[in-house]
């Protein structure tokens, strides 16, 4: 692939201040930066000391270890988790909510990032590094993570749901899905993907992982699983109870120092906002920032004195029981978007940490909340963004004159100024004359009518906008067989708008992997792995660069 600076609108302020260096950013994450390899030392030597990776790494061993046989992994990432499960080896790590069929291709580009960081850190460092993909399987927001979008071929994306059974909202990973709900998402997809050669294929491997699936957690790391097997990547389920019943010890310290938690939370919010820079992810004075999960679903807690409740009072827990269930039912609690960092530093030598934009935007709060748990922040390392030009997409690129970030940022107005441009009749400017004309031929008229009877004067005007309706209605008809008789190359612009820019939104966050899998086969997902490895992360535009005929990718893999 050939990759080139890109920019697709998304980008968030405090995460490019970071990105370029800036230093009063750089200070909220401990004022290291990952272009500075000095930092990744400082970080590795300090896990050496200690910091972070509390738990027993034989058991989060054996834990990685059971969740990796319910998937597909290669050796490498078993000869991972053996490492990690000795002493001496670092993480990266990266995490996402599980997505349908493997999700937005956000999350390939993410898993992507965590591989290559790791490599990065293990060539520097001369030591194992191994990437660690957390799936945040405890999130409960079902309607986000059950669905994606395809190309059907031509028009806008389709959106492929699964359906949510009835009930509480429980746990991504705790909601049950049957084989009927399955089959119905899969007929759906097999009905909504253009048939390609890769399509088969394609299929029947979703199929294998996602048919007997019990949860859509499962079914998405089997997936990761596989396409990620050449590259060791490790995957984990944050609501996996094994994992759970190693996090006993830093749960308990949370409900104990609740009240130390918000206080720093605050602190670090009101260091972000003395920059400039808005909250984006704001702690709840009185949160506890701790689920409990509970038969009326996955409930967030909220301090009342030295008790627990959520919002509606429905659960209330005094703290001396929130500690007896940290120490004995730890799977009960599960951690909401600020304290999960801290959870993830507990359980893991984690080296570095892959975060987006708006992931890097809260973590600039969290420097005080690492520190009154006696953790200090991993090394943050930008997600790498992507906008991939399609092969046919840049040929209509050049065909009409327009760039990619022409089409991202204003497409819509370019496609009317084009079809504007290929009306050689001014239809629009002859029919607003005779409009303009008519009105004043009529004005007279309607005198005349209010001198004869004033009681026509409503009717005359009401018989104006009738004739004046009806002009419009012609210049709308006239205008629709104009775009008639450009409907091929309109069909065209709407190919690269609905690449380039789906739903008027970031490529990477609307389609899902599938649909490029499908195009071009796994091929594709190979090449990612030999775009050039930017540490600070960015967004790039990506084009073929070495294909077969019809856009076919070679299948190559990169180290």
């Amino acid at each position: 692939m050939n990759t080139t600076p890109f920019n697709d609108g998304t980008a968030q302020s405090l995460s490019e201040a970071y990105r370029r260096g800036d230093d009063q950013v750089a200070a909220l994450f401990g004022s290291a930066h990952c272009k500075d390899i000095e930092a990744w030392s400082k970080r590795a030597a300090r896990l050496d000391q200690g910091a972070g990776g509390r738990v027993d790494r034989r058991r989060l061993g054996e834990a990685l270890l059971d969740y990796q046989r319910r998937l597909s992994p290669g050796p490498l990432a078993l000869r991972h988790i053996e490492a990690l499960a000795g002493e001496g080896a670092l993480a990266v790590v990266g995490g996402q909510q599980a997505g349908l069929f493997g999700g937005p291709l956000l999350i390939a580009y993410k898993a992507l990032t965590v591989i290559q960081a790791a490599k990065h850190a293990s060539r520097r460092l001369s030591r194992t590094v191994v990437p660690v993909f957390w799936i945040a399987g405890e999130d409960h927001d079902f309607e986000e993570a059950n669905h994606l979008y395809v190309s059907p071929g031509e028009g806008e994306p389709r959106k492929v749901k699964l359906g949510r059974p009835e009930g509480p909202r429980h746990a991504v990973s705790r909601t049950p899905l049957s084989a009927v709900d399955w089959e119905v998402a899969l007929t759906e997809l097999a009905l909504t993907l253009p048939d390609t050669e890769f399509k088969p294929n394609l299929l029947r491997q979703i199929r294998m992982h996602a048919s007997d699936a019990p949860t859509l957690t499962l079914a998405f790391a089997r997936l990761l699983s596989e396409w990620f097997a050449d590259d060791g990547l490790v995957l984990m389920d944050a609501d996996d109870p094994a994992i759970r019943r190693l996090e006993g010890g830093l749960f308990g310290e949370l409900v104990a120092g609740s009240e130390r938690l918000s206080d720093a939370l605050a602190a670090g919010e009101e260091a972000v906002k003395r920059l400039g820079y808005p909250i984006q992810a704001e702690s709840a004075p009185d949160g506890a920032n701790l689920f409990v999960h509970a038969e009326q679903g996955r409930m967030l807690l909220f301090r009342q004195g030295d008790r627990f409740e959520d919002r509606k009072g429905g659960l209330a827990y005094d703290r001396n029981e929130l500690l007896r269930m940290a120490a004995e039912r730890p799977e009960q609690l599960s951690n909401n978007a600020l304290s999960r960092p801290l959870m993830q530093d507990y359980l893991l030598p984690v080296l570095a940490t892959v975060l987006g934009p708006s992931e890097i935007a809260y973590w600039a709060s969290l420097g005080p909340a690492f520190a009154a748990f006696g953790l200090e922040m991993p090394v943050i390392v930008p997600r790498q963004s992507f906008t991939y030009l399609e092969p046919q997409v840049e040929k209509l690129l050049t065909k009409y004159g327009v760039t990619a970030a022409q089409i991202a940022a204003d497409g819509e107005r370019l496609k009317r100024d084009w079809l504007a441009a290929q009306d050689t009749w001014d239809i629009g400017g002859r029919f607003a004359d005779v409009k303009s004309r008519f009105g004043e031929l009529y004005a007279p008229v309607l005198e005349t009518v209010s001198q004869v009877d004033k009681g026509l004067v409503k009717l005359g005007e009401s018989n104006l906008e009738l004739i004046l309706e009806q002009i419009a209605y012609l210049e709308q008809r006239t205008t629709g067989a104009l775009a008639g008789r450009h409907e091929s190359s309109l069909r065209q612009w709407d190919r690269m708008l609905h690449s380039l820019r789906p739903l008027e939104q970031p490529q990477e966050r609307v389609y899902g992997i599938v649909h490029f899998i499908n195009r071009y086969g796994m091929g594709w997902l190979s090449a990612l792995r030999c775009i050039p490895f930017d540490v600070t992360g960015g967004h790039r535009l990506m084009a073929q660069k070495q294909a077969e005929p019809g856009g076919r990718h070679q299948e190559v893999c990169c180290s």
